[in-house]
């Protein structure tokens, strides 16, 4: 195969990717899930005029006056007759408006004596929450394929939902391959570094919604490749190095020994060249990274999180968007370059300033990052203040 675009990389894979199936979860434990069903109210919100103020209930027509005090109106309980000429109901925020009132005084305007409150002017509808001012029974407040976050569930609260329909969490189990890779507390040997690409994969798959399942490591032998792959119980299998055409690079040997259907070979990006998708003969597919922490992290923005996401039925789309540039960037190669920069707002306006040192094995740079920065294949340079293309990275 040839080296793919990065667009048309990662619709080949998608195109693999169908969302799991759907489960009834209890309403507080679809925290980070995707819905699939909408979520419609089952009555109005508010279901009652409330009010929005602690104050008094009276007739807008009998203000400027002294008026009456015939009964309370609280959260939970309302007063149950109707307020009539001349009369006005204590009534607290968030409680109903008794029939007959068509306003509410705030308290700090009235003033109280025994038996009647004195009122200023007032306007019919001041300080009142219309019934389903919020939303009206049977509207649709969530659609299908919305990931639930703590605003959300409340909305689905209110709404009255108890228990909601979402997708399965995805399995991915996460294999770094490679001699040189050691898990702390383990101490390195003269010629071996501590695995750091596999620990954060499964972070960012568990952030994303999916259930990371992190092997260990596996050394660079045919056979442990192929018994690494064969056992892993997932949906998706992620490897970490060993995705390249070296001589140490083993697993799509590993791979097609599976029955390895390839649909991307190699992606026309930097960094992340050796990155490739493929589906095992027994339908569980395979998204190969390279071993550089860069080039890995950039492909799994790039590819992995819109393949969990479509497990979930989520959005596949990258949410990109426009940025100036805080300093003049030289034109670029052939191949798509995601750089990681960092944002800033100037004046109002969102800045990118890339990192000088974009090497692929640098995880202090990534660290430091808030955002990869697209340069597309052979795009011209650009002076300071040009727009290009971002992609935010979430960020504690």
């Amino acid at each position: 195969m040839k080296l793919l675009p990065v667009e048309e990389a990662r619709a080949r894979m998608l195109a693999q990717i169908a969302p799991l199936s759907a489960e009834t979860v209890a309403l507080r434990q679809a925290i980070g899930r995707v819905l699939a069903e909408d979520v419609t109210a089952v009555r109005d919100q508010p279901p009652f005029d409330a009010s929005a103020m602690d104050g008094w209930a009276l007739r807008s027509a009998d203000a400027p006056g002294a008026l009456r005090i015939v009964g309370e109106s609280a959260a939970g309980h309302g007063y149950e007759g109707v307020v009539g000429p001349g009369e006005a109901v204590r009534i607290f925020t968030g409680a109903a408006v008794p029939a007959g009132a068509d306003t509410i005084v705030i308290q700090e305007d009235a003033e109280r004596r025994e038996g009647e409150v004195r009122t200023p002017a007032a306007r019919p509808g001041a300080n009142i929450r219309p019934a389903g001012g919020d939303f009206r029974a049977g509207q649709a407040l969530l659609a299908a394929g919305t990931r639930i976050d703590p605003w959300r569930l409340s909305l689905a609260a209110s709404a009255g939902r108890g228990e909601v329909l979402v997708h399965a969490r995805p399995r991915v189990a996460l294999i770094s391959t490679g001699e040189e890779i050691v898990e702390p507390p383990v101490a390195p040997g003269p010629y071996q570094i501590y695995d750091s690409g596999a620990p954060a994969l499964a972070a960012m798959v568990e952030a994303w919604g999916g259930l990371p399942t992190k092997l260990k490591p596996v050394r660079d032998a045919l056979d442990a490749v192929i018994e690494a792959l064969r056992s892993a119980q997932a949906d998706l299998i992620v490897t970490v190095g060993g995705a390249s055409v070296g001589d140490h690079d083993l697993v799509r040997a590993a791979a097609e020994a599976l029955g390895l259907s390839l649909k991307v070979a190699s992606v026309n990006v930097r960094p992340g060249k050796p990155t490739f998708f493929g589906v095992l003969d027994d339908g569980r597919k395979l998204l190969g990274l390279p071993g550089n922490p860069a080039s890995a992290f950039v492909c799994a923005e790039l590819f992995l999180k819109p393949i969990i996401s479509k497990l979930q039925g989520g959005p596949e789309s990258l949410p990109i968007v426009q940025a100036r540039l805080a300093e003049p960037m030289a034109a670029n190669g052939s191949r798509e370059h995601w750089m990681r920069a960092k944002l800033t707002h100037v004046d109002g306006a969102l800045v990118a300033e890339p990192y000088r040192d974009q090497d692929s094995s640098l995880v202090t740079v990534f660290a430091a990052a808030d955002a990869l920065l697209r340069r597309p294949p052979n795009a011209p340079a650009l002076e300071a203040g040009g727009l290009a293309e971002v992609l935010p990275l979430a960020r504690a």
